[in-house]
Order: structure tokens, then C-alpha cells, then sequence
């Protein structure tokens, strides 16, 4: 025990210091603030996994947090494809997911959005295509943007909603 304690006061924090709070705060605000201009009402987002392996999804989840306060904000994700307005698609597509990643895209209303998240969304990423998957989700369903990185920051993700929501 002693040991331990003697060589975490050697080593002290060894942790990398937290991001300036100002600059990504002040940039997730201006996204919220012009997508809200754009819509004039809350966004709904519906989020669908493909396949993934949960990478995109702590980054989305990430979104809930208070340094981004999505909810707070106006933008919020909702239970049910026929509530949203935009679909929030990760993973490359499994063979068994794809008719439900169909039969979701169908069910939501008129004009709706796709956003494929990822790597994987966005080209298959390191799956491809095979006997087990569909690949990219643009195989499967129209998509109107996609978001690079595996995972994506959340602060990405933010501005790909964002240009999505501003060809429209």
C-alpha cells in the first residue's frame, strides 16, 4: 500500500490538461443558436445503430452532457422514426439491420434528413462489404451527409446536423 502511495506522489497528475472550456462552448453555442435560425423550432433526431461497434454512439452521447447541452438547446432525440426529423445513422449496415434501417427511413416524414456518423457510416470503414454487412449506410438508404472519423468528435457531429440542416 505504501508503495503505491509513494509512487503516485512521485509521479503526480499524469493526466493531459482539459481542453480551453471557452472556444468549444462558444462554437457549440453559435451551432445551436443558427440551427434553431434555420428551423425556428426544435430539431428532432431519431439515431439508428447499423451495426457499430459503439465508438460514434459515446460521442453522441457525449452530446447530452452539460458542456453541450444539446437538449437544453432545443435539439433532442426522440424514440420514434415518425417523430424525427432527422435520422442519425452509425455503423456500416449489418445484413440483418437493413431492412430495419429501411423500414425506419420509411416511416419518417417528409423531408426528412439522413446523417451517416463514422467511418463506417460513411464508407463501410474497416468492415467493407461482406457476407455479414451492407457496407456504407448509402447502400441502403439516400444519405445527405456523412461525418468522418472513427469516432467523430461530438463537436463535428454538431456542425455536419448543421450543414445538413442548411441544404435543406
Amino acid at each position: 500500500m505504501w508503495q503505491i502511495l509513494r509512487q503516485i506522489a512521485r509521479t503526480g497528475i499524469a493526466t493531459e490538461p482539459a481542453p480551453p472550456v471557452a472556444d468549444a462552448q462558444l462554437e457549440a453555442a453559435r451551432i445551436h443558436a443558427e440551427l434553431l435560425d434555420i428551423l425556428g423550432q426544435a430539431l428532432t433526431i431519431r439515431q439508428v445503430d447499423a451495426g457499430s461497434c459503439n465508438g460514434c454512439e459515446l460521442e453522441i452521447n457525449a452530446l447530452h452532457n452539460p458542456y453541450y447541452n444539446l437538449e437544453g438547446r432545443g435539439i433532442r432525440f426522440v424514440a420514434s422514426p415518425r417523430h424525427a426529423d432527422l435520422l442519425l445513422v452509425t455503423g456500416p449496415v449489418s445484413r440483418h439491420m437493413a431492412e430495419a434501417l429501411r423500414r425506419t427511413y420509411e416511416a419518417t416524414p417528409e423531408p426528412r434528413l439522413v446523417l451517416a456518423v463514422g467511418d463506417c457510416g460513411a464508407c463501410g470503414g474497416i468492415f467493407g462489404e461482406s457476407y455479414a454487412s451492407c457496407g456504407r449506410v448509402a447502400n441502403v438508404i439516400p444519405v445527405d451527409a456523412t461525418v468522418p472519423g472513427c469516432p467523430p468528435p461530438p463537436l463535428e457531429i454538431l456542425r455536419a446536423i448543421l450543414g445538413v440542416v442548411r441544404r435543406r
